[in-house]
Parts: C-alpha cells; sequence; structure tokens
C-alpha cells in the first residue's frame, strides 16, 4: 500500500501482484482483485478501507538485493500510470449504465442528460449513485462538488480530476465523552429536568413499552417547538436512554453557529460561537445537512450508535407550521436502512396549542 498524491492529498492506494493460479487476462486480475479488496475492507473500519487500487501488469515488484520492493520505483511507475486516468468504459457498471438504474422506468441516459430535470435525482439518490461510482473507479469524490454537478459531462469532469472528500461540517466526538457527558447530566438534572417538571408536568404513555428492549434506538419525533421539544423528549424517555443520547440538527445552522460570518460585529460572533460549545455539550447534537454532507452525517449517527448512543431526529426537517405532522424528508428511510436500529416513534401531544395561546405553563396533564 502506497502514499498516492492526489490534488496536494496523499490516499492510501493498494498495488496487487497476481499471485500463483490467477489468470493472465486482465480482466480476469481485475475480477480476482476487486475481490480480495473487498474481502480486506470487510475487515477495515470504514477510515482504513482501500477505496483506489490497481494491478501490478509485471511478474515482480522491483527489489532490492535483499528482496524488498524498491518503493520509490513502484510508486514512480504507478504515478506514470494512473496519470490522467479517467473512467473506464464500456464495463459492466459504465457511467451511463450507472445513471440508467436511477432514471425513470423505460428513458434513456445520453451524455447530455441533466441529473435533476430529466433524471429527477433527489439529494438522497445522489448519495447513492456517488457511493456506486466511488466503488465503480475506486476514486474518492467530494460530496459538496458531486452536489453541484448538473450533467453527466459534469460528472465526467468529476471522474477525471477526482478530489479528497472534504469534511463540510464538524462533528463533535467530544461531546461523547466521559468529563463532556458529565457534565451535560450534572446540568440537565440541576436546570433541565425540574424547569420541565414545573413548567410542563407533562404526562408520559407508552415509556413501559422501552423496559425489556434493547438498545441503542433510532428515535423519531415530530417537530413543534425549537427550544421546547428536545427538553420534553429527553424528560419523556427513559433513563438509560436519556443519558446516552445523540441529537440530530440542521447542519447549516450549526455551521453557522460555529463560524459565524466575517461582517458581523466581534461581540455577535463569539456570542454565536458560545452558543455553539454550549448548545453542542449540553444537548450532544451533531450536524445533519439539508443540502450535502449526508454520508458523513449518517456515518457519525454510526459511530455514535456503536459507542451505545441511541440517535433522535426530527424527519420533518422542520419545525411545524400549523401543528400537523408533516411528510418525512427522504433521509430518514436511508439512515434507518444504514444504521439498522430498532426505531422508536414518539409524539407531542399539546405543544402546539400550548405555542398558539403563548403560554409558559402548562396546564396539568395538557403535554
Amino acid at each position: 500500500v502506497l502514499a498516492h498524491e492526489q490534488d496536494g492529498n496523499a490516499e492510501p492506494l493498494a498495488v496487487l501482484l497476481p499471485g500463483v493460479g490467477v489468470p493472465a487476462e486482465k480482466e480476469q486480475q481485475e475480477t480476482a482483485a476487486a475481490e480480495a479488496i473487498q474481502s480486506a475492507n470487510a475487515m477495515l473500519a470504514e477510515y482504513q478501507r482501500i477505496r483506489r487500487w490497481l494491478c501490478w501488469s509485471e511478474p515482480d515488484f522491483p527489489r532490492t538485493p535483499t528482496g524488498k520492493p524498491r518503493l520509490a520505483e513502484i510508486a514512480r511507475r504507478v504515478a506514470e500510470t494512473s496519470a490522467g486516468r479517467g473512467p473506464q468504459r464500456g464495463g459492466k457498471d459504465s457511467l451511463e449504465e450507472l445513471l440508467q438504474k436511477f432514471a425513470p422506468a423505460g428513458a434513456a441516459a445520453p451524455v447530455a442528460t441533466h441529473l435533476e430535470s430529466q433524471l429527477n435525482l433527489s439529494s438522497l439518490d445522489r448519495v447513492e449513485l456517488l457511493s456506486a461510482l466511488e466503488d465503480r473507479y475506486q476514486i474518492e469524490l467530494n460530496e459538496t462538488a458531486f452536489a453541484e454537478a448538473r450533467t453527466v459531462d459534469d460528472v465526467e469532469q468529476l471522474l477525471r480530476q477526482p478530489q479528497a472528500r472534504r469534511t463540510e461540517f464538524s462533528y463533535p466526538r467530544w461531546a461523547q465523552r466521559a468529563p463532556i457527558r458529565w457534565l451535560r447530566l450534572a446540568v440537565y438534572y440541576a436546570l433541565t429536568w425540574p424547569a420541565t417538571l414545573l413548567l410542563a408536568h407533562p404526562k408520559i404513555t407508552g415509556r413501559e413499552n422501552l423496559h425489556n428492549v434493547a438498545g441503542p434506538f433510532l428515535i423519531i419525533s415530530n417537530h413543534v417547538a425549537t427550544r421546547a421539544d428536545l427538553g420534553l423528549l429527553l424528560f419523556a424517555l427513559p433513563a438509560r436512554i436519556r443519558h446516552r443520547l445523540a441529537t440530530a440538527m440542521a447542519g447549516e445552522i450549526l455551521q453557522q453557529m460555529r463560524r459565524p460570518p466575517r461582517e458581523w460585529f466581534f461581540l455577535k460572533r463569539w456570542a454565536w460561537q458560545a452558543g455553539y460549545g454550549l448548545v453542542t455539550a449540553l444537548f450532544n447534537v451533531f450536524p445533519l445537512p439539508r443540502q450535502s454532507g449526508f454520508r458523513e452525517s449518517f456515518h457519525f449517527a454510526g459511530e455514535s450508535a456503536d459507542r451505545g448512543h441511541s440517535v433522535l431526529v426530527f424527519p420533518e426537517g422542520e419545525v411545524s407550521r400549523d401543528g400537523s405532522m408533516a411528510p418525512f424528508r427522504g433521509g430518514i428511510g436511508l439512515l434507518a436502512e444504514s444504521l439498522r436500529l430498532p426505531v422508536v416513534p414518539v409524539r407531542l401531544d399539546g405543544l402546539w396549542k400550548m405555542k398558539q395561546e403563548r403560554r409558559r405553563w402548562a396546564r396539568v396533564v395538557s403535554l
């Protein structure tokens, strides 16, 4: 495995030497190599997996007198071989055939196809297509740049000049570590829990259904009030879930809080940055973008689940405008499929009426 320079970034590149019994035909060698890479990746963590590889064209590597591979020579030849390489054509999963899988029934996918208007690709369709392209061509594509592609020509250009993936949003793993988690629980039971009890004194039904079910869970809820929903949900959940709950929040809002516009007055910028630190530390929130960057968000949700945290998502994607449940955004299905966690639906009732009446104190058993 070599460190291969690509657009100023070093990416791991596996150079495979065909073993004994592997056919000499190039196509069969590439098939065997792909199977070997897939088998190796199955035992590696996501960040360790090999995404770029090639088959060595000679019977053996250039070696030193002691039999060690000459890495510098191998790297030089690899650079010469891969320079200017674009997407291959005519394969089983060529670009046109991959796009055809996302096209409406009976529609063709010519090179001039417009991704939105003719293929009707949604944001989540783009995520699936991006993963398929990376798997097919063994490259890393930037999700933000891919989200800006409008035609198949744009996609081909990205494949010819792939950019290393760039994280647009910050995923605060520090908020799930022991010192911050202890602080979060202390503040919750000192302030949030008694405030919820005194101001809302909510009635909880159905919590007993979670007593004998092992977590973590994917929790979905309607979104009624920006500031009150999370406190009520934390109060309603059993303590073992409440203590380890990661909440998805609009990524664009969190990013603006973390890095406010430079033209803002410096005190306002500091206040927003302080607010970002507080909301992240005290409520364990992470960004779920609306436009691009879904994969990093889904990956972080999976990491959180691996650490024993349940994941809370408001699938409507926005606060309710009339108290009714809005249609779910498409991403919730993909998230549920990727996490493979038990799904726990929760509904907040009575909060919309209280919000319309502009009351700060709830009547008994009204929530």
